[in-house]
């Protein structure tokens, strides 16, 4: 083989291992879709059926390492497929290890614009470690969707 061709196929080697890994990672276009999804069927099968569906760790709404969750509007966690331990509490005061109140700055910017984007820091499930977040999140009947792309 020549040493051109050898060259060539050594630096996509290189390459190969970096593209399959950004593949792993969702992105914010993917948090936006994967929203306006759980808004549909929310509206199509009910609260009932929408939240046990967003909250399978496994499940329709679980893409890469993106996943729906949702809260109501005072703040309460209904749905987090990530950390099942969070649901039924209110979560209003939390804050990112910056000291932002992210759940309360995300449920002011839902009740009055109904829908968003925030940036953040959260640990992500399939790191382990606190990265930055930028989530997009709608109400639909009184519950805030949210799904949120880390950046690297």
């Amino acid at each position: 083989m020549n040493p051109k061709k050898l060259a060539a196929l050594a630096a996509l080697a290189l390459l190969l291992p970096s593209l399959a890994g950004a593949a792993e990672y969702a992105t914010t276009k993917d948090a936006e879709l994967l929203v306006h999804r759980a808004v549909a069927f929310y509206k199509k099968s009910g609260r009932a059926k929408a939240l046990a569906a967003f909250n399978e760790p496994s499940g329709p709404f679980c893409y890469r390492d993106l996943y729906v969750y949702a809260y109501t509007l005072d703040g309460t966690c209904v749905a987090h497929p990530a950390q099942p331990n969070r649901v039924g509490k209110n979560l209003i005061n939390d804050r990112d290890v910056d000291g932002k109140e992210f759940i309360r700055e995300r449920m002011a910017i839902a009740r009055k614009e109904g829908k968003g984007w925030q940036e953040y820091k959260f640990t992500n499930p399939a790191t382990h470690r606190v990265e930055k977040k930028v989530a997009y999140f709608e109400v639909v009947d009184g519950v805030v969707l949210v799904a949120g792309a880390y950046r690297r």
